[in-house]
């Protein structure tokens, strides 16, 4: 009688043991997985940075944008720099075109930026009143 018992334990710990064709086939199920999800988590790093960096290069933008409708720089020819945001660099360009309606002019700052070796770029347009820059321009000539 316990021998028999014996002999139903040795059965049940061979049904909870994996075969080496289970281990194998899950290896090689790792194999596959394990370099796909290092991927996904890649481009999901450069997709957050890529986020991160475009919105201050918004800000970047708007702020050129601003400043020149301020102090009406913009009324000069296409202008362009560098600003330092933190430890980054962002390269704009201001163009100055007209507009359909006159005196209107459309004022766009296209701000451009590398994440992991890639260009990447912003652009932000507005619209500015010609003859209240003509009109300011003239009167403190005078």
């Amino acid at each position: 009688m316990a021998h028999s018992g014996h002999s139903s334990f040795v059965i049940r710990h061979r049904e909870a043991a994996f075969t080496l064709a289970e281990v194998l086939a899950a290896l090689v199920f790792m194999a596959i997985v394990i370099p796909v999800v290092v991927e996904c988590l890649h481009i999901a790093t450069q997709a957050n940075e890529v986020a991160e960096r475009k919105s201050q290069a918004a800000r970047v933008a708007e702020r050129i944008l601003n400043e020149n409708l301020v102090t009406t720089n913009w009324d000069q020819s296409d202008q362009n720099g560098t600003v330092e945001d933190g430890a980054r660099q962002y390269e704009w360009t201001l163009q100055n075109q007209p507009w359909t309606q006159d005196p209107m002019r459309l004022l766009t700052v296209q701000v451009k930026y590398t994440v992991q070796g890639k260009d990447y770029n912003v652009q932000l347009s507005t619209l500015a009143d010609g003859s209240f820059s003509s009109s300011m321009t003239n009167s403190s000539s005078n």
